[in-house]
């Protein structure tokens, strides 16, 4: 019989100990119906860095059609050149700066909007 309990009271402290991690991580402070305020851990999850890493990502090919558009195709050709001929980091910049269909088609978009 002790033992039950002795289970039960394990099982209470490592559910209070998980909790008091998962706020030190940070804490929601909300007011129940009867007005006492529960502290509540802050949810962390894959949804941000996912969505940092699309907002990135539409931001590069949106540079890159600016580039492109200001610079025209022939000038800004022969500058991804030169990087590709450049250090590993300039290779690498110049594999991410290659003028792609999307970045081509956007520049085309945005020539068109602006004239």
């Amino acid at each position: 019989m002790a033992q039950a309990g002795s289970q039960q009271l394990n099982k209470r402290l490592t559910r209070i100990e998980a909790r008091r991690r998962a706020l030190r991580r940070g804490v929601i402070y909300s007011v129940n119906h009867d007005g006492l305020i529960i502290a509540r851990p802050r949810r962390r999850g894959l949804r941000r860095p996912i969505h940092l890493v699309f907002v990135a990502l539409a931001g590069i090919i949106l540079f890159k059609a600016v580039l492109y558009a200001t610079l025209g195709s022939s000038t800004y050709v022969a500058r991804v050149e030169d990087l590709a001929a450049g250090t590993a980091i300039e290779r690498a910049g110049a594999w991410v700066m290659q003028a792609d269909q999307l970045t081509i088609w956007l520049a085309l978009q945005g020539k068109m909007l602006l004239s």
